[in-house]
């Protein structure tokens, strides 16, 4: 199929950059003057459009708000398949894989979560953490337009994402995977939906950083870094804490 031959040479790709990538340890700051620009301007697009959505978002019904979050995340679980695989971590394979499948059937779309009442609790993985398992360094720090903070790794990363993870053949590239296709719409409606589901969800965490931060980029910075490194050494043991800055 498509999908797989298209797998194989990211997997080429994936195999060279872990190899030959440099393996420092600590982020750089490499275009500060740049990335605090673009960070003002990502916290204007907060205030004007994200944080008023978050808001409203939040004041819907339990019910709604728990649906849409498990929604995204079982979507999120396809993504997590092929890079737990590619960390070799076949424990997390077979709970993502399961997870997915329960939850998609059992759980109506993965509206409901009933994987995770029996045991089958997947973490998040993606390319930029699968390449962080194989040492490869983060290299510089940067902030992107309305994404936010990331690395050069991790942005590598979020464009390898698109090309191993299921979801996106079906809907970005419009390919067809076991019968199922969809368009671009389907995927940034998703992701959309995932950001403002994560940023309601931190609200008063975003508030109270940023209130009590003598310089808020620094400190976004700082967690946003602390919390990828804890992602790759997979040693926390509650994601939903300080949620996921990165989705």
């Amino acid at each position: 199929m498509q999908f797989f031959k298209k797998l194989k040479i990211i997997l080429s790709i994936f195999l060279l950059v872990a190899f030959i990538a440099p393996k420092s340890e600590a982020a750089e700051e490499c275009f500060e003057g740049v990335s605090r620009s673009i960070f003002k301007f990502n916290q204007g697009f907060d205030n004007v459009i994200l944080e008023p959505i978050a808001k409203g978002y939040n004041k819907l019904p339990t019910p709604i708000k728990n649906g849409t979050s498990n929604f995204t995340s079982n979507i999120a679980t396809l993504l997590s398949i092929p890079n737990s695989l590619l960390q070799g971590n076949l424990k997390q394979v077979g709970h993502s894989t399961g997870s997915f499948l329960i939850n998609s059937t059992v759980g109506i779309l993965g509206i409901l979560n009933p994987a995770e009442k029996m045991g089958l609790k997947p973490h998040k993985e993606d390319v930029g953490q699968t390449l962080g398992a194989y040492g490869v360094g983060p290299g510089c720090y940067l902030v992107l337009p309305i994404l936010g903070p990331s690395t050069a790794r991790d942005s590598f990363g979020l464009i390898a994402d698109t090309f191993i993870d299921p979801f996106a053949h079906v809907t970005i590239r419009e390919n067809e995977l076991f019968g199922i296709s969809g368009n671009s719409l389907d995927y940034f409606s998703v992701k959309g939906t995932t950001a403002i589901d994560f940023r309601a969800d931190n609200d008063k965490n975003y508030e109270s950083l940023e209130k009590n931060s003598l310089d808020f980029y620094s400190s976004i910075k700082s967690v946003y870094l602390q919390d990828r490194e804890n992602k790759i050494k997979n040693s926390f043991e509650d994601q939903d804490e300080w949620g996921n800055l990165d989705n």
